[in-house]
């Protein structure tokens, strides 16, 4: 009974259950709701503080919108009287002068007709007053209608005031407009206290986007309070009432715009965030972030310790056998992971009988190549005994025969087996049977053929310049061969150059590209000796080991040389590596090495 509970439970220990055990206990779907939740609140929150700050510049501007509205009021008021008393530039003008006297608001109020010259205004006494060069008629006449504007420097009062111009009509026809001037003080000076320091500032302007009055002062420019690069006019037709800019002087503040007049003067509040409260919405977005983020490290930190104690572990492990069985360390099958779940456990069982099937194998096929080489070799070692004791035997007849025709003959024959005899000597003590070190070969059998050939004494001189050239047999056996046949040749017909006092032959191999080798054997010819142009059997061989390694071969005179040049492909397998170079001399023999 409890054997069969146990395989029930089996699925247990299978990886899908364990990382979905793990990875329910994450709260990262409470996160991501917390994270939702979070911004939304800060969003309420934040929108709330902008329904406040436009509250706060209404409010603020309240003060200067009253001013306006009632200059506005009064010079609709002043029309009729003006109508009625246009004619009589006296009473006009006594009728502006006690209207200011009585408002202590306004510092000029006149009626300006069409052509700027003013009979009816508080400051002439009745006299004509020439107002068509002045900043506000020009205004007027450019635009006609109700507008509101700033003059820097006005022409009755002399000082900064900001003008209300009213269009006065008789039936449809526009007769001028009446002007009211309010001094910027005043208008400045009904802003909310809490405006006017570093953290809070408000600017009016009007519907043209030119600026009346200003919360600025000797260290502080117009350009700090407003944002860079915005142009008033165009926060009329922005759909947001309140936006984060920068100012001429790099700091963020926060903007608000709110209609004064609606149509003509509009209120802009620039709020330091600290003051406008956005600070700590920043705090709250900041916390409405980090909160959720941590609770997803703590479920990336389980789902990570989960992944990592039921599969990476396991993994790394498994990784571990298969790099060291891989490297070659097959001492023994790797061991099982048995504490792993159930799949790495089949992978890791899998990879237990593969490498224990494949170590078997391998010791198999390796001792029945070591069988086979030590065979090979055996072959190899008694070829060349053989080779060498029929060379001896061609030794032993030739010293018998007085011919010279036959001891040449005879000598030629001994030097081809002598050379049969190195080569399969150094097949059989070469490690690897399928390289052959091509240029130490060829040394050997130069240094055979000088020591049986060249007499002691003789101012021969043998030159070599032999890169070590490891090739397969295939092309190491024939290029062997063709070099005995041809430095018999040059041995033969070797002779003292003009300008020369001994005769020499040299011998070159060496890479002329990549893949590709070049074999020269050269020698020297007398004045008057000739080269043999390979009628014979040597040039024969010669011919025939070169269509063997698929080369080329050449032989031509070059001044007082004669020089053998075969050129061939070498093996992708074979390769070349440093230079040997020996000159040896009568003087050097017989202990002469390359």
């Amino acid at each position: 009974m409890f054997r069969r509970i146990i395989d029930r439970l089996d699925f247990t220990r299978r990886l899908g259950f364990r990382l979905g055990a793990l990875l329910s206990v994450a709260i990262l779907p409470l996160g991501l709701i917390s994270l939702i939740q979070n911004f939304n609140l800060v969003a309420e929150a934040e929108r709330g503080v902008q329904i406040a700050l436009l509250g706060r510049t209404a409010s603020t501007a309240a003060g200067e919108r009253a001013l306006l509205q009632s200059a506005l009021g009064s010079a609709d008021a002043l029309g009729p009287a003006v109508l009625e008393s246009m004619d009589r530039p006296q009473a006009c003008s006594d009728l502006m002068r006690n209207f200011i006297e009585r408002s202590a608001t306004y510092v000029f109020a006149g009626f300006v007709p069409v052509d700027g010259i003013s009979n009816c205004n508080s400051a002439s006494g009745g006299e004509p007053l020439d107002l068509s060069r002045s900043e506000g008629f020009v205004t007027f006449m450019d635009q006609p209608g109700t507008q509101i504007t700033a003059i820097e420097m006005g022409t009755v009062s002399g000082r900064p005031v900001v003008l209300v111009m009213q269009p006065l009509y008789r039936d449809s026809q526009m007769l001028g407009y009446i002007g009211l001037s309010l001094t910027n003080e005043l208008l400045r000076s009904t802003h909310n206290i809490s405006f006017g320091s570093d953290s809070a500032r408000i600017v009016t302007f009007n519907q043209k986007g030119e600026i009346l009055t200003s919360d600025t002062d000797a260290q502080t420019g117009i350009g700090d309070i407003l944002p860079q690069n915005i142009e008033l006019v165009s926060l009329l037709s922005r759909t947001e009432t309140t936006f984060r800019a920068r100012t001429g002087n790099g700091q963020t503040r926060l903007f608000t715009v709110v209609p004064a007049v609606p149509g003509l003067v509009y209120a802009l509040g620039s709020w330091s965030p600290r003051t406008a409260g956005v600070g700590l919405f920043q705090i709250s977005r900041l916390g409405a972030v980090t909160i959720p983020m941590a609770l997803w490290l703590v479920s990336l930190a389980v789902a990570y310790f989960a992944v990592f104690r039921m599969v990476l572990r396991h993994i790394t492990v498994l990784r571990s056998q298969m790099r060291r069985f891989a490297i070659g360390n097959r001492t023994e099958p790797p061991p099982v992971l048995t504490d792993a779940p159930t799949e790495i456990c089949d992978v890791s069982q899998t990879f237990h009988n593969m490498a224990r099937i494949l170590i078997r194998d391998e010791e198999a096929m390796e001792s029945a190549v070591a069988e086979k080489t030590v065979l090979l070799k055996e072959v190899h070692h008694r070829v060349k005994n053989n080779l060498q004791l029929i060379a001896s035997i061609i030794n032993m007849q030739s010293r018998v025969i007085d011919d010279p025709d036959a001891k040449r003959v005879l000598r030629s024959v001994q030097d081809r087996v002598a050379a049969l005899a190195t080569i399969y000597r150094n097949l059989y003590q070469a490690e690897h049977l399928d390289a052959v070190e091509a240029g130490r070969l060829i040394c050997d059998i130069i240094n055979q053929m000088v020591n049986a050939s060249v007499e002691p004494g003789s101012s021969l001189r043998i030159e070599t310049n032999i890169e070590t050239l490891t090739l397969l047999p295939d092309q190491a056996v024939p290029l062997s061969l063709l070099t005995t046949e041809a430095f018999t040749n040059a041995l033969k017909y070797a002779g003292t150059s003009p300008g020369e006092d001994a005769p020499w032959v040299r011998v070159d191999l060496a890479a002329i590209a990549p893949g590709m080798a070049v074999l020269e054997v050269a020698n020297s010819i007398g004045k008057d000796a000739g080269q043999s142009q390979g009628t014979g059997l040597g040039s024969q061989l010669i011919e025939a080991f070169t269509t063997q390694l698929e080369g080329q071969a050449t032989a031509e005179i070059e001044g007082h040389s004669f020089v053998l040049r075969l050129q061939f492909a070498i093996d992708k397998d074979s390769t070349l590596a440093d230079t040997r170079s020996v000159v040896l001399t009568s003087a050097a023999r017989p202990g002469a090495q390359h």
